[in-house]
This record gives structure tokens, sequence and C-alpha cells, in this order.
């Protein structure tokens, strides 16, 4: 607000577009933001790589669920340009820009924004939780999505509250990380990417191998599998999955440890498990994630409305198999996307657990032919049989949850 060309002033920001037209508020955000990241040059709190705005509204990114077009984002790659291929992977901060101020609803701007925040979430696979905004003319919003769902700000103008602006800027531009939403308990290294336990009292570390699984969603289990093996004995190989657990459910881990203990047939073996701790604290949503943020203080908040927990979902007399079988993979109406939340007792606190098994194989999904899946499936069929036998239920059959049985290459003559 000083000089003789100050960026800010009693009208807001200096060269706002008046109609806040798309292309021109682009051009506006990318240079505001490059001119105070450079102004603050001096004062950045910690050592991060250095982040810069990507504005290709017009250049489909190819994605894990399909091309999908980004206003706005904040990139790692501090070269990045206009003309710069980009990758979901690459995206830390999604951004929608709407030139009607009076798009900041439900079935346009947030949705928008939700399907960027899900690209994000499937290309990469240590992603806790995802930071977003809506900018609506001058009104901007910041979004939260996690594996609740999403959470946004009250909206606020940016040429009345500078301030509040250049905070969000400086948010996104230097946290690290793990403030932006990426798992702190899977650390890169030496080009290499670990996960460490603890298990019987010893710290045992696994080399991640590579991706194997990952659930493209939002809410919900977030399934992600890893192949991986523990640092020095790479012959051995292991299984690390990731999912956000319902705390009224049996633990995952509890259950494969009872059919391993049992001998049950044709099922991984059970070698750990734990609940996430970051920073000695449970990795939980509703605590760790949201920080004991409340939604019933929220001003959409309608305690009229009550959505059924999972247990009453996953009790039902129709579910087969598969826990809310009938509702996975499916989109939701326009008349639900708008819909009240849920009452806080409804609300879990969803913690992320971590189970590693061996003598495991991939799912039916990814072998070749019929002839191929009929030995594994009928292998896996029979373990599955055999768990009743014992006492021990898995309602969970997703192809993320289907690394059961021996490693093995099933091949057909056909």
């Amino acid at each position: 607000m000083e000089g003789s060309n100050p960026l800010f002033g009693g009208e807001g920001w200096s060269g706002w577009p008046a109609g806040a037209q798309e292309k021109e508020v682009l051009n506006w955000l990318d240079n505001i933001i490059l001119k105070l990241d450079a102004f603050a040059e001096n004062y950045r709190p910690t050592p991060t790589r250095r982040r810069r705005p990507l504005a290709q509204p017009n250049t489909p990114i190819q994605g894990l669920t399909g091309e999908r077009k980004l206003d706005v984002g904040l990139v790692d790659d501090p070269e990045a340009g206009k003309d710069s291929k980009c990758r979901w992977s690459q995206i830390f901060v999604p951004g929608e820009l709407k030139s009607n101020r009076s798009a900041d609803i439900a079935l346009k701007a947030w949705l928008d924004v939700g399907r960027y925040a899900r690209e994000v979430f499937a290309a990469q696979d240590t992603r806790r939780f995802v930071l977003g905004f809506i900018l609506c003319g001058p009104f901007m919003r910041l979004w939260e999505f996690d594996r609740l769902g999403g959470i946004a700000s009250d909206k606020f103008d940016i040429n009345e509250d500078g301030l509040q602006f250049v905070s969000t800027i400086f948010g996104f531009l230097w946290m690290s990380e793990e403030e932006l939403g990426f798992d702190p308990t899977v650390v890169k290294a030496e080009g290499q990417r670990f996960i460490v336990i603890e298990r019987d009292g010893r710290t045992e570390r696994f080399v991640i191998d590579e991706l194997m699984a990952r659930a493209p969603c939002i809410a919900g289990r977030a399934t992600t599998c890893w192949k991986a093996y523990r640092e020095g004995d790479p012959q051995t190989q292991f299984v690390i999955k990731d999912s956000w657990q319902y705390t009224e459910r049996d633990e995952e881990g509890d259950l494969l440890q009872e059919a391993t203990d049992k001998s049950v047939v044709n099922v991984a073996r059970y070698y750990h498990h734990e609940t996430v701790q970051i920073h000695g604290t449970d990795d939980d949503i509703r605590s760790n994630v949201r920080r004991g943020l409340a939604i019933t203080t929220a001003t959409n908040y309608r305690p009229e409305r009550s959505m059924p927990p999972p247990s009453a979902i996953a009790s039902g007399p129709s579910q087969r198999g598969r826990s809310s079988s009938s509702t996975a993979g499916k989109k939701r109406s326009s008349s639900q996307i708008g819909a009240a939340l849920p009452p806080a007792s409804d609300l879990v606190r969803h913690p992320q657990r971590r189970l590693a098994a061996t003598h495991y194989r991939t799912g039916c999904t990814d072998v070749s032919s019929f002839v191929t899946m009929e030995s594994p499936s009928t292998r896996q069929a029979l373990g599955r049989l055999s768990l009743p036998r014992w006492r021990v239920a898995s309602r969970d059959t997703s192809p993320c949850s289907r690394l059961a049985s021996f490693i093995g290459t099933f091949r057909s003559t056909i």
C-alpha cells in the first residue's frame, strides 16, 4: 500500500480486471502470485521447493479417471509455464475460477473443485487431504477435502480483505508437503520411498517397490496398496495396505491375524498391522486432519437430516459379500450434492490403518483371460468359504482387497 505504484489500495488490488473474465483473472492471478512470492523471498520460513501458479484452462490434463481441464493450480515445478505439460501428480493446490460471483454454489464451482481434488487424490498415493480454492469474481472460498468429504471456509472479497488473500497465497506457496496433505510416514530418501513400522519392539523399514492399487475417490476407505520389501531383503515380497477405516467395524488386521493363526487357506498371511501415527498421535480425520473442527458450527448445518452410519449399511440383509456393494462406484444425483450435513453423532473418527501381509497375489481383474482367472479365483473363493468355519468373516472383496493366496504366475494355454 506504499510507494508510487502500490499493489493494493483503497479500491482493492492493482490491475484487477473489472469484468472478472476468466482469461483476464488468470493472467492477473499468475502475475500477482509471482510478485508476492518475489516480494517476500527473504521472509520464507523454511526452505521448501519453490511452487508457482499454472493456468491452463483449455489444456486437458491426463489423469487416472480420464482427461480433465484445470483452471488454475499451484505446481511443484518452478519452471512451469503456459505451454508446459502438466500431470495431476504435480498439482499441489487446485483452483476453480468463475467470472460470475453467483456461481459459488454446489452444482457449479463446488462440484468442479471437488472433481479436481478427486484427480489429485488418485494421482498422488500419499495424499491424506487436499486443499483447494474457488474464485468467483472477487469472492474467494477455501476448501479442504479428506476421506469424510469436503469442508469450506466462508467466502471473502479479495479486494476488501487483501491481508486474508495474501495470507492464503503465502500459505499455499510456503506450507510444507505435510501441511498440504502428504503423509509424512512415507519417507523419501535416495530416490526411494520408505515406510517404517514398529514390530515386536523392533524398527523395520520397508522399501516401496511399486503402487499396486489406489481407490480413485474422495470420501470412503480410500484403500491404497503398495508392493514392498524389507530393507536388505528384496526377495521377500510384502503388501502394505493403507485405508481409512470405520471404528465401529472390526479391525481388518485383527481378522487377518486370526485367519493366519488358524491356517485359513488361500488368504494372505498376516505380518503386522497398526493405526498410523503422526507425531505420536493416531491419524484420523476428526482429530488429526480437521483438528477437532466441528461441522455442527457450519452455517449450512441442518441437524434434522440423518444419514445411516456405515454399520447400518453393512448389516443390511441385502448386502452379500462386499459391504455397501449396492452403492459402490455410483455417482450421487444432483439432488444429493446439495444435501445437508449429517448429525455429528453419525461422523466417525475414520482412523488411518496400515496392514502388512505376505503370500499375496494380484486381484482377479489383473489376469489376462477367464482360464487364467479361474484357478486363483477358485482358490480365493475356497479361502473365503473357509473363513466362516473358523468364525472369521471379511465383507470387503473389493479389487484392492483381493490380495490373497500366494505369489504365483497363472498362465493360460489358450
